[in-house]
Parts: C-alpha cells; structure tokens; sequence
C-alpha cells in the first residue's frame, strides 16, 4: 500500500521584526501572542519574558525571522512599577490569590519601608512562588499549586539594580524596581512585607522596559487590531537590527552571500573591537543580514543568519 505524502503547508512571506505589545490585566502572555499570530498571519510569533495575567505593560514579540534573536534578548534587564499592600497575605502573592493572613497590629512607618528597600538592593535569593511557571520534575509550579500541594523549591539568585520607594499612603507603596531577568516582583513584595513583620502583597504591577524595549514603543492591543484590520500592522514592527542595539557594518554582495551560505569574513581594518564582540551584519539598505561575532583570528562569524525580508 502507497504512503501518501503529508504535504508541507508553506507560511505565506510577511514583515519580521519586533511589535511591542502593551498588555492588558487579566490576559496572559499566551493570549497576546495567539493574537499577534492572527495580527499578522503567521505562527512564527514568540515573547521576550512572561508576564503574570493581572499585569501591563511591555511584552515584546519576535515576528518569523526575529525569533532566531529571541535567545539573546530574552535574558535582558527588566523595570517595573508596583503598588505593595501591607497587611495582608494571599496564597498567590498578588491581588488574584485568596487571602491567607491578616495582620491586625500597626503597620510599618514610611522610614521602616524605605530601610526595608534597602536590604533587598543587590543581589539576593529567592524562591519562586508556588504560582509560577517554573517547573518541578517536569510539571508547572502553578499546576501542583492548584492541586493543593506545595513543594520544595531550589532558591535562584537574581539583581536589584533599583529599588526605590514612590509613593507612600498607609496601607498601600508604591515603587520602582530595575531587576534582572527571572526577578519575582510578587516574591520581592511577600518577602519585603515578612521582613517588616506585617505581611504584603502585590496589588498591581507594570513593565516599563524590558531589555531594549520601554513602554514609548509599546502599542494597544486595540491599535494593532485595527491595524491589522487595515493591512498595516507591519508598519508597527520594530526592524530587528534597531532591536540588538549594538554597532553594525555593512555588508556587500560577496560577503553577504558568503554569510547566507555559513562562512566567516575578515573584520577589516575598520572594525576594532576585541575578540568576542558582537556586531550586525546589515545590507546596504539596512535589512539585518546576521548577527556576527569576532573571534582571535579578526574573522566575523555568523552566531545567526536571517532570511531575506518579504513584505
């Protein structure tokens, strides 16, 4: 009996780049890019960072030749604003969860909140939060969690670069935090309220920048439906070249073809950084061709190699 052959379903050329997306509370990452994938008729969508349902803000998206970037962005510095309330506790961390404590005494000063800050500045431990998507032999935290078990988790450590207290109203803080890559806000705010003695929890949370892209890039869903609607959702991608944010050098015609192809090139005699910087091989109208990397014997390497764009 003959195997019928699956045909391969050929994904129809587009913009590739990056559309930073400003969430909305009450869906998840997942959600957003379900909807760029329909935004822009393609699966080849994938986020830079998660971020909890209940949370705004920044979450960019690599669109198709993008993704291929995605590995040396992901781990980027993040900044957030959050409102911590004091005195009270939830199983989640934050304002989703239930209520499992409530502290009945005073609640911390403006000056014991602002010393409390500053022991958490630097580089510190935590342990993820049972409602998160870390995983536990295979299995999501948030999924055990929802089962009713709680299990040991292995303490990671992360950077507080910035920490800072905005706003003070009894019962309620506001602050700024510039964190690095896998910080847990909800978890900064649980543990500052249990060093004070009162208890907290994370009342609400905005990203405001995540590695190269802030809040000033960051588009309405509802705008890029409408975009989308109007056919001109590529005009509100970020070129992946602008994105990296390192220097670049054009390339030409040989060159380029010989990087499509996997091969290296001489840096020349313009190109004067160390061995291990990275630069952006670009054409001459600026479309990334690859992401390069200097090695010892003063050759560009491709460490990624884009496709042509279509539009």
């Amino acid at each position: 009996m003959a195997r019928r052959r699956k045909r391969a379903s050929r994904e129809q050329p587009g913009p590739a780049g990056f559309l930073v997306v400003d969430k909305l509370p009450g869906r998840t990452s997942h959600d957003v890019v379900d909807a760029a994938r329909r935004w822009l008729g393609t699966r080849r969508v994938g986020h830079l960072g998660t971020l909890d349902p209940q949370a705004t803000g920044v979450l960019p998206l690599a669109v198709r030749e993008a993704t291929k970037l995605i590995p040396f962005i992901q781990n980027s510095d993040k900044s957030y604003m959050g409102t911590v309330r004091f005195g009270v506790e939830t199983d989640t961390l934050d304002g989703e969860g239930a209520v499992v404590r409530t502290y009945e005494g005073e609640l911390p000063t403006e000056a014991e909140i602002l010393e409390g800050l500053r022991s958490f500045r630097g580089e510190i431990e935590q342990i993820p939060p049972m409602y998160s998507a870390v995983k536990k032999e295979g299995v999501p935290l948030h999924k055990l969690a929802r089962e009713g078990r709680e299990v040991e988790r292995e303490p990671k450590t992360v950077t507080i670069h910035r920490l800072e207290l905005l706003r003070f109203k009894v019962p309620e803080a506001e602050i700024a935090v510039d964190c690095s890559a896998g910080t847990y806000v909800r978890t900064l705010a649980a543990d500052l309220g249990s060093q004070l003695g009162c208890g907290a929890y994370l009342m609400s949370l905005r990203r405001v920048r995540s590695g190269p892209f802030d809040a000033s890039q960051a588009h309405r869903m509802e705008d890029c439906d409408a975009a989308a609607e109007a056919g001109e959702i590529g005009g509100l991608l970020l070129p992946a070249a602008e994105a990296l944010g390192i220097p670049s050098l054009t390339l030409q015609g040989e060159a380029i073809s010989r990087i499509r192809h996997g091969g290296e090139i001489p840096a020349g005699t313009t190109f004067r950084e160390s061995p291990g910087a990275r630069v952006m091989g670009v054409d001459p109208e600026g479309g990334l061709v690859a992401l390069l990397e200097l090695r010892a014997d003063r050759r560009l390497w491709p460490l990624r190699v884009l496709a042509p764009i279509e539009s």
